[in-house]
């Protein structure tokens, strides 16, 4: 229990926790826990622990001194010191002091022996057969409320001593304030035990002793009568004080009886049996300032005397034991009152939003499965759960303690919104992992990781810089090498498993089991299988990576079929370890807890209604809330000042006709909201999860939605919007942005859809909007029967998609890219053709290679089909001829690659010959290679090719040569590398003359000349780097590693592939 209480409190591990309370007994000697042992001193989890046991081992020994400076004073004589002072600050510290005697006093009673105490005693339950221990000599930082050491009851000579324990007490030190409270709170987490000498004998723990009914109440008259004089410092007097006057006979338990069930209707007795008309104790304890809780306890300890059984009543002296425990563990909430001159109205319930309630089975088990990942082995954790089982404040727990290790915590939460982007929101989560290494890392080491990601990437650092932006962070030069990469051409050179690749390599160079990766993806119903993709492809990999995946799903979402499964599949494949957990309601005694924690009553009195809510909620965590909240906002629970709690009447509840749906809920407290708010929550509903503060800005300076800015506000202060970490404003549940979506009815949302895009667009045209562009055009798009209306925004909208999907195109999600290309044409006029031809055109084939790169291959040969049949010229169809033979060499078809790159040949003036002799080609490599020595120097490498039909012959060449490699004879292969070589050699370099080179050396290569084609294929390297990185720098570096490259090491050879 105390593990789990410093663990939550301190965000480490449990078993990090768990040791310390051995490392009591072991850290006196030199031996280390078995986590840390053999660890560098330099890993994170060795300097804590070397901080720690420091810390134990000094907490120990104050411990054991502060034992030798303890003092026993008689509880009365205590009573008179503790008086308490004017100031409100010294009030609460002698509550606490108080609490803590009551505490000890009610577990000495608990688990005092059965042989030594009758427990209806007067004599020995009372305030002069008890003394305190307190420390004589205390720290000057310390706080006078920790004085309380023990408690002793004389007649019995049985002592129980109280103390916070050494290594929980200086975990929660802090390293600039030794001594002082945290944070200026007061709680702690006592533990108590008896002295050694009494632990031989038989107790009658929790509660045992109260097995006689008689002995029972009798105790309870006996403690509460002990706990009014310790907490007023006034006498009670059984015979006229406070209860009733002389002239009463009845014995006094009967008349607390009678007294109790009078102040539940309003907390003052107005008359009794005998005609006076007296306050109830606990009115009389509230006259004196005395908190409610204490005022509370002591009336239910007097209840418990009723033979009618009331609700309230204590049953045993360990339930007593239990509250105090409470108050002493969260006394602002529990023990304290609010502030006075606070209206019922005005008060507000105090939920615990960031306690994680019932999980601590699943909060062991994530944590488990990342401390293995640490040790260098990747894995998986799936979550599944309805929405508000709390599924993300479960990984949330993790966070802290990743960090604490010097691990990176990156996160993408995917909606139904934009569930076109989902690959950039993976690519998204991992740019944000750039920044967090800048701030991260000291400048020695980032300067060492910059020259670890130039040399692994070499040339194709720009197009890493242009998926990444964030990586230019790292190092200056790298935005120059991004510069270098044309716009639009990291698509041609990237698909969706490139791009897969590409970030994990960058990934295996900044993680490790000292610095784990934990990608956090939420909401993974929304994803597709080009995101998941990615996720495979970092879990799979064996060459160092080290991550730890944690993927949520609403599991009551997610059809058989759904690319989750297939991931998960995957992964069994791959012989990744995976988890799988699905998380259920909350069981009635955490929600218990929570209601008691949101009302600040002990759990025992909460019961009635936490299980009402139960009933209504099956324990969602966050249907709970919004549940409760609406009995509040519907009067059914309410704050009485009088009592100084929260009251209901649960027959009440129970009569109402209340919805157990939270949407119903959630959208009934929505229209309640002012205009302004309502528009915000609409407007943000629309976007998504998340929306940045700029496009409430560019919406705030349109007259239509001005008063977003203010709605923004006072969503802000009610609670439905918050801002995130990335400094985005995020709905605080899915289900409030679905509450607020339907605030909007179904027939009007494609229009409120598009009249925000036209809004946004208006505002934002000619300016350089980013990744608002997304937003502002798939707005437009919801509302695409609207655009067909409007001929004026037909071609604005159309070059508006087309430049989202560019973007798209250069962030690598080809599949959104492709949506946005397919959006741009649909809106287009059935002329446009003949209206707008470079439109049509570029528009044509930007979705084409879209296609192509997101698998779609049929739809990017019927795209192309249009080129073909609508271009004008055969120029403007190439790079369409170009791109479908690409397709077919990428489908397993070279023989239609090969006949369309011949076709294209020949309408480009070249003369294809249908077979070639080997005589033919064995004349044509020495010639080749003679020319190659001739030629071959600076003038040369300056002199560009600068005609297009040129380098678009030399381009078709070499797609058929690669063609006639899987369906031609070999030396046919020869003849076509030997016409591309030539025609540079005579007519100037271009991108594809450093893969015609190295082609040419795998075929010429012998023992005989090794040394000399391996000066050309080295050449054709250093050629390539001056186009920069191009679509043939894989098949480049192929060609040179299968020919002459062999004289190079093989393991330099498997680094560059």
């Amino acid at each position: 229990g105390v593990a789990v209480v410093a663990a939550e409190c301190l965000g480490v591990w449990l078993p990090i926790i768990s040791l310390a309370r051995v490392s009591q007994r072991w850290l006196v000697g030199t031996t280390l826990p078995p986590q840390v042992h053999g660890r560098k001193k330099s890993s994170p989890r060795f300097i804590w622990y070397n901080k720690m046991s420091k810390k134990i081992l000094m907490a120990a020994a104050d411990a054991a001194a502060a034992k030798d400076e303890n003092t026993q004073i008689a509880l009365r004589n205590w009573i008179k010191g503790d008086a308490t002072k004017k100031n409100s600050s010294a009030k609460k510290e002698s509550m606490i002091r108080k609490a803590t005697v009551a505490y000890g006093i009610v577990e000495l009673l608990v688990r005092c022996p059965t042989n030594n105490v009758a427990l209806d005693d007067d004599a020995k339950i009372g305030t002069d057969n008890f003394a305190v221990c307190v420390c004589k000599k205390k720290k000057r930082s310390s706080s006078s409320w920790t004085d309380v050491r023990g408690v002793t009851m004389i007649s019995s000579g049985l002592s129980l001593s109280i103390e916070e324990p050494s290594y929980l007490s200086c975990l929660f030190e802090d390293d600039d304030d030794e001594g002082g409270e945290k944070d200026g709170q007061m709680g702690r987490y006592l533990e108590v035990e008896l002295d050694a000498a009494n632990k031989k004998t038989d107790c009658c723990d929790n509660g045992s002793a109260d097995n006689d009914e008689m002995s029972k109440h009798r105790c309870h008259y006996l403690l509460a009568k002990l706990f009014y004089e310790l907490f007023t410092q006034e006498e009670f007097r059984d015979d006229n004080y406070p209860i009733v006057g002389d002239d009463c006979d009845e014995p006094v338990h009967k008349q607390a009886k009678k007294a109790s069930l009078s102040e539940r209707e309003g907390g003052v007795v107005v008359s009794n049996n005998c005609g006076s008309d007296l306050f109830s104790i606990s009115a009389r304890m509230q006259q004196l300032r005395i908190p409610a809780s204490i005022c509370r306890m002591v009336q239910n300890l007097l209840e418990s005397v009723s033979e009618s059984g009331a609700v309230d009543a204590y049953k045993t002296l360990g339930e007593v034991g239990k509250d105090l425990h409470l108050l002493l563990l969260d006394p602002d909430r529990f023990l304290f009152d609010h502030e006075e001159g606070e209206s019922p109205d005005s008060m507000q319930l105090r939920y615990r939003k960031e306690k994680l309630y019932g999980r601590d089975k699943e909060e062991t088990l994530i944590t488990d499965t990342f401390c293995r990942v640490t040790r260098g082995k990747s894995e998986a954790f799936f979550i599944g759960g309805f929405s508000g089982s709390g599924k993300s404040m479960l990984v949330d727990t993790l966070r802290v303690r990743v960090k604490n290790v010097g691990g990176y915590v990156i996160k993408h939460k995917f909606d139904a919104v934009s569930q076109d982007r989902p690959l950039s929101g993976v690519i998204s989560a991992v740019n944000q992992l750039c920044l967090m290494i800048k701030h991260r890392l000291t400048s020695k080491r980032l300067i060492a990781l910059s020259k670890q990601l130039k040399d692994d990437f070499g040339a194709d650092i720009g197009l890493l810089a242009r998926m990444l932006p964030n990586v230019c962070a790292l190092s200056p030069e790298f935005s120059s090498l991004a510069g270098e990469v044309e716009d639009g051409n990291i698509s041609v050179k990237m698909n969706a498993r490139s791009v897969s690749f590409t970030l994990l390599r960058f990934v295996r160079l900044v993680s490790s089991p000292k610095r784990p990766i934990m990608l956090f993806l939420d909401d993974l119903q929304w994803a597709d299988d080009t995101a998941l993709d990615v996720v495979h492809t970092f879990l799979s990999d064996t060459m160092g990576s080290c991550v730890f995946f944690v993927g949520t799903y609403r599991d009551n979402e997610v059809q058989i079929g759904h690319a989750i499964f297939d991931l998960l599949q995957k992964l069994e494949t791959s012989n990744v370890p995976t988890t799988k957990l699905s998380l259920t309601g909350l069981d009635r005694g955490d929600l218990n807890k929570m209601v008691s924690d949101a009302l600040g009553l002990y759990p025992r009195i909460c019961k009635s209604l936490s299980d009402i809510v139960f009933q209504k909620t099956k324990g969602n965590p966050f249907f709970v809330l919004e549940f409760i909240q609406s009995l509040q906002s519907r009067g059914l629970l309410q704050y009485d000042s009088c009592q100084k709690r929260w009251v209901w009447s649960a027959d009440t509840i129970r009569a109402e006709e209340i919805t157990d749906n939270v949407l119903h809920l959630l959208s009934t407290k929505l229209n309640q909201l002012s205009n302004e708010i309502q528009l915000l929550l609409k407007v943000m509903a629309c976007f998504g999860a998340c929306t940045n503060e700029s496009v409430i800005g560019y919406l705030s300076e349109s007259p239509e939605y001005a008063g977003v800015r203010n709605g923004l506000e006072g969503a802000i202060s009610e609670e439905f919007v918050e801002l995130n970490a990335e400094g985005s404003f995020k709905f605080v549940h899915d289900k409030v942005r679905e509450a607020a979506y339907n605030l909007t009815p179904d027939r009007d949302k494609k229009q409120l859809h598009y009249n925000l895009g036209k809004t946004l667009y208006s505002i934002c045209e000619g300016k350089d909007v980013g990744d608002a562009i997304f937003l502002i055009a798939s707005q437009i798009n919801h509302g695409k029967e609207l655009i067909e209306k409007d001929d004026a925004l037909c071609i604005p909208v159309a070059k508006l998609n087309m430049k989202a999907g560019k973007m798209a195109l250069d962030g690598c999600d080809h599949k959104m890219a492709y949506f946005y290309f397919l959006a741009a044409l649909s809106s287009l006029p059935d002329d446009i053709w003949d209206s707008h031809y470079d439109l049509s055109l570029r528009l044509t084939f930007l979705m084409a290679r879209a296609a192509n790169s997101s698998c779609k291959y049929d739809e990017a040969e019927l795209t192309l089909q249009t080129i073909r049949e609508r271009a004008r010229c055969l120029q403007d169809k190439l790079p369409a001829y170009f791109l479908l033979v690409t397709i077919f060499l990428a489908q397993g078809h070279p023989n239609q690659a090969y006949a369309t790159c011949s076709s294209i040949l020949t309408q480009l003036g070249e003369s294809v010959p249908e077979t070639v002799t080997t005589e033919t080609v064995g004349d044509m490599i020495p010639e080749t290679l003679r020319m190659y020595s001739e030629v071959y120097g600076d003038d040369w490498l300056g002199q560009k090719m600068e005609d297009t039909t040129l380098s678009n012959i030399i381009k078709f060449y070499s797609a058929m040569a690669s063609a006639a490699y899987f369906c031609k004879p070999s030396h046919m292969v020869a003849y076509f590398v030997c016409k591309m070589v030539q025609m540079s050699l005579q007519k100037g370099v271009c991108q594809y003359t450093p893969l015609a080179l190295m082609q040419l050396t795998s075929i010429v290569i012998r023992i005989d000349n090794a040394a000399f084609v391996h000066r050309i294929a080295k050449n054709a390297l250093a050629l390539s780097e001056k186009f920069g990185s191009s679509g043939e720098k894989t098949e480049l570096c192929v060609n040179y590693y299968m020919g002459a490259g062999h004289l190079d090491s093989y393991q330099l050879g498997a680094n560059q592939l």
